[in-house]
C-alpha cells in the first residue's frame, strides 16, 4: 500500500495539495489526507495579482479527508506532506498533529514542506537550524522558531524537503518522492 500522508485543513491550497496528492500515485504510493475531522474540505487558490500587495484567494476543488490526526500511527507511513494555503494557522494547534510532526522529524523519514505548510513543523519546535524554503510572508514564522530560512525553489535538508509556493512544485516534489522510494526499499528489505 505504501501511505504516505498529506495534511490539510479548510482553505489549504488547491495546487499545493493536489499536485502531490496525484504524483504520489504515479509513483506507486497511496496518498492519505489527514485532517481534524473526516469530512470534505475546501480548498482555496492563491494568487497576487498585479496591482495587488496581498494574496487574492479564490474557492479550489474540495477534498475528503481520509483519516483524522487523532487517530493516525505515523509508523505506518512512509512519510508526510505539509500542504500550504491558510489552513496550517488553523490547524497547528491540533496536539494530535504536532505529536504526528515530531515523530516524523525525530524518525528522519521524508518530509515536504510548501508555502505556509511551514507553520505546522515550525510550532511542533522541529524547525531548528533546519534549512527551508517558504512563502516569504512565513519567513519570520521559520526564523522566529531557530529556522534557516532559503529563497530557492527547492531546499533539501536531510529529509526535509520544502519549496516556497505551488510554483515550486515541479522542483521540490519530485526529490521528496525519491526520499520516499528510498524508505519503501528499506522497509521491503528489513521486512525480508
Amino acid at each position: 500500500m505504501d501511505p504516505v500522508l498529506i495534511v490539510i485543513g479548510d482553505a489549504a491550497e488547491t495546487l499545493d495539495t493536489l499536485y502531490p496528492y496525484y504524483r504520489l500515485q504515479e509513483d506507486g504510493f497511496t496518498p492519505v489526507v489527514a485532517a481534524p475531522e473526516k469530512r470534505k474540505y475546501q480548498m482555496v487558490m492563491h494568487e497576487v495579482k498585479p496591482g495587488w500587495t496581498i494574496t487574492k484567494e479564490w474557492e479550489g476543488y474540495t477534498l475528503d479527508a481520509d483519516v483524522t490526526f487523532a487517530e493516525i500511527q505515523p509508523e505506518r507511513y512512509l512519510g508526510i506532506m505539509f500542504s500550504g494555503g491558510r489552513a496550517p494557522e488553523y490547524i497547528r494547534e491540533d496536539p494530535d498533529l504536532l505529536r504526528i510532526t515530531r515523530y516524523f522529524f525525530d524518525k528522519q523519514l521524508p518530509i515536504a514542506s510548501v508555502c505556509h505548510g511551514v507553520e505546522i513543523p515550525a510550532r511542533a519546535d522541529c524547525v531548528r537550524g533546519r534549512r527551508m524554503a517558504t512563502v516569504a510572508k512565513c519567513k519570520f514564522d521559520l526564523e522566529v522558531c531557530g529556522g534557516i530560512y532559503v529563497n530557492e525553489p527547492c531546499v533539501i535538508d536531510g529529509n526535509l524537503v520544502s519549496g516556497r509556493t505551488y510554483h515550486d512544485n515541479g522542483k521540490y516534489v519530485g526529490p521528496w518522492i525519491q526520499l520516499l522510494k528510498q524508505e519503501r526499499e528499506r522497509r521491503r528489505q528489513s521486512a525480508s
